[in-house]
């Protein structure tokens, strides 16, 4: 014991595992921008497959004359959503806007979150009364058990909107990161004179290596600003399906440019400026906090540690006198 206590404490075997833990973490260091997956060019390859064959099915439609303006999902979902669920509850605005901010577009993301609010309830009720009936009761009476199971229900019919919500929250915080910048390139586009058409287009390809939500939801814009009727539509969208305060203000910023000929430069400026403030508040709030959480790691991981390293060369000092 004494000699392998010793042989620990060893110079030489202390400088090699320290030399053998910097040469893993080197490897690591330089395998990792290897591994990572380049999500903005995946991202593209799959806007183009998608718009060649968006294409294809536009020209099929047409040569059976079968064309319509959407398309329905179909399927077990499509089936089991028509039959118990309501038009009203389809055409929820509500529901649409959430799909929308997590983004989930389109009549197929609509029917799969209504199909899982129908079918979860059930199924989670089900699966706790079974359990508590045969597998474990805890020592519960039947009713207990049967409200547990109840209880279940209740949270699988609100599980769809944990699970959306988190979504919203993951898109929401990587466009709230990339957004200030992302307006700094816009300011920097329409001071050298592009459109704001063709500075959003610009962004959007720029921004993609920071926030891959953020490029997506101006190149939407640009389509919108392309083919609605009226701009205001395209800003209103673009703040409606991010629901950041920050980008409502944007939006609301360049609805008033267009309405009233302000310069755009002057407001991205000081929209810019805003939101790279509220970036730091976030971030000094975020730091605030980190005292009251390091408390617990700080007792249970560092403490017995600190205890070992000081306390070690005396146990080991002790334990070879005797």
């Amino acid at each position: 014991m004494f000699e392998f206590t010793q042989s620990m404490f060893n110079i030489q075997n202390a400088v090699m595992v320290l030399t053998a833990l910097a040469a893993f973490a080197t490897i690591i260091t330089l395998a990792l921008p290897l591994l990572a997956s380049d999500k903005l060019s995946t991202r593209m390859k799959y806007v183009s497959t998608e718009r060649e064959a968006m294409r294809a099915r536009a020209r099929e439609a047409l040569a059976q004359e079968k064309t319509r303006l959407r398309h329905t999902p179909k399927g077990f979902v499509k089936e089991v959503v028509d039959r118990f669920a309501s038009g009203r509850m389809l055409e929820n605005a509500e529901i649409r806007d959430k799909l929308r901010q997590a983004g989930f577009r389109g009549p197929g993301p609509i029917y799969t979150f209504i199909f899982f609010r129908f079918v979860m309830p059930p199924v989670l009720f089900v699966l706790t009364l079974l359990y508590l009936a045969f597998l474990n009761d805890f020592g519960l009476p039947p009713m207990a058990r049967f409200a547990a199971s109840c209880g279940a229900a209740f949270i699988g019919f609100y599980l769809p909107n944990v699970f959306v919500q988190n979504v919203i929250a993951r898109r929401q915080d990587s466009i709230k990161k990339a957004f200030p910048d992302a307006l700094d390139l816009l300011l920097i586009c329409v001071e050298s004179g592009m459109s704001i058409e063709a500075a959003f287009q610009k962004v959007a390809a720029e921004v993609g290596s920071q926030s891959v939500e953020l490029a997506e939801e101006l190149a939407l814009t640009t389509a919108e600003l392309s083919y609605l009727q009226e701009r205001r539509m395209a800003y209103e969208n673009l703040a409606r399906r991010t629901g950041l305060p920050g980008v409502k203000a944007v939006a609301t910023s360049l609805i008033q440019a267009e309405r009233y000929g302000t310069p755009l430069g002057q407001a991205l400026r000081v929209m810019a400026q805003e939101n790279r403030d509220i970036r730091m508040a976030e971030a000094e709030k975020k730091a605030a906090g980190l005292p009251p959480k390091l408390t617990v790691p700080m007792i249970v991981f560092f403490l017995p540690v600190l205890f070992g390293v000081i306390l070690g060369p005396a146990i080991i000092k002790t334990l070879a006198e005797l």
